[in-house]
């Protein structure tokens, strides 16, 4: 078995954030937990430098990614589409050196689903972190979340992806980061 596909460095990683927008949250139950988690995931990928691509679905509808997440990312895509991998995005990726894609978002079984089952079809692994991600019901959820699995994703938690990205805890970086996710 080849256990790259399970392993996380942060030479190899992008942040991809799916729609996590203004008037889409509030229908979403576990939008704090999805706001928090991806939270730390921005703060944990701007200190190791990991670049971090956001998408907006239909801004004129569902307004701007919500200000509770601080992206500091200049690289932010507008979308009509559901799947994230416009034509913009893709050749983004392309330029950048990531070819693991950690994936955080809104809704799981639609726009996160197609924009991961696209990021395969381009050859990415992908990296869902299933407490970052959510729908309005905990079917469709489930239902997504194993969809992808069954794709070839690999689903994980903000936690894993933290302490995989980190590696080891005798450095300032992890010293400095170790209270987002103790607490």
């Amino acid at each position: 078995m080849n256990l790259d596909k399970f392993t996380l460095t942060r030479e190899d990683a992008v942040l991809m954030i799916i729609d996590i927008q203004e008037r889409l949250v509030p229908a979403m139950k576990y939008r704090d937990q999805v706001i928090h988690n991806t939270n730390i995931l921005i703060t944990t990928a701007t200190k190791l430098a990991i670049p971090v691509i956001v998408t907006e679905q239909n801004t004129k509808g569902l307004g701007k990614t919500v200000p509770e997440l601080n992206t500091g990312s200049d690289m932010v895509f507008e979308k009509i589409t559901f799947c994230g991998c416009t034509t913009e995005v893709l050749s983004t990726l392309n330029r950048l050196a990531g070819k693991k894609i950690i994936v955080v978002g809104m809704e799981t079984h639609v726009c996160v689903l197609q924009t991961v089952r696209s990021l395969l079809e381009h050859g990415y692994q992908v990296f869902v972190v299933g407490d970052a991600v959510c729908s309005r019901t905990k079917e469709n959820y489930k239902n997504g979340l194993s969809q992808m699995m069954q794709m070839g994703s690999v689903v994980t938690n903000t936690e894993t992806v933290f302490f995989d990205l980190l590696k080891q805890a005798n450095t300032p970086e992890f010293r400095e980061l170790l209270p987002l996710v103790k607490g």
